[in-house]
């Protein structure tokens, strides 16, 4: 079975609510702004441009600011070492290595990613995990100039790796990434919440 992990919000922790609050708390007095903020900023076009590598931070930081009436050095501040403020969650890291031991032991599992994440970040979380190196491959969004949900991600992960779709496990944060892969007929597991997410992986692999 390959075995495929998004990173924020399943292997890294992401926060955006949280995230926006700390750095605009005086625009943020109650969850609900912070959430409608993260939502103008994270889900905007702009962004997801940023994610598929067709714009630049600075960018980001530009259009935002004016789209948002956001100081534009504060929204840098922020935005700028989002790679480094990325941390592992522990439990999905010893998932990982469980797999990877597996795979190692018993080679029934292949370990790969499919990640919506900007180039810059990419390459800090790169240098700065060892535990990336335990996979047998990857996407990161912002290589490939696609983002999840297009189906063009996905059939590019299996089309490089020669994922059979049947044979396929996603895991995903998101309802529409994680639909978009079993409309493409791979099995997917919707990653609401990190406990028990070891219990969900096994039961898709053989005996």
């Amino acid at each position: 079975m390959n075995v495929v992990f998004d990173f924020g919000a399943v292997l890294f922790t992401w926060q955006p609510a949280v995230l926006v609050r700390q750095h605009f708390g005086h625009l943020t007095p109650t969850a609900e702004a912070a959430h409608a903020l993260a939502l103008d900023l994270f889900g905007h076009a702009d962004w997801q441009g940023f994610d598929g590598g067709l714009n630049e931070l600075h960018e980001v930081v530009e259009r935002s600011a004016a789209r948002l009436s956001l100081p534009g050095d504060a929204l840098h501040a922020m935005l700028a070492p989002i790679g480094e403020r990325l941390t592992p969650i522990p439990e999905t890291v010893a998932l990982l290595e469980e797999l990877r031991e597996r795979r190692d032991t018993r080679g029934d599992v292949k370990l790969y990613y499919l990640s919506n994440m900007p180039a810059p970040y990419a390459r800090v979380l790169e240098a700065r995990h060892d535990f990336i190196g335990w996979f047998d491959g990857g996407v990161f969004s912002g290589d490939v100039k696609r983002v999840k949900p297009q189906p063009e991600i996905y059939q590019l992960l299996a089309e490089r790796h020669g994922l059979r779709a049947h044979e396929t496990l996603f895991i995903d944060d998101m309802p529409g990434n994680v639909e978009a892969a079993r409309a493409l007929g791979w099995h997917a597991i919707h990653c609401d919440t990190t406990a028990g997410l070891g219990a969900k992986v096994m039961a898709h692999l053989p005996d």
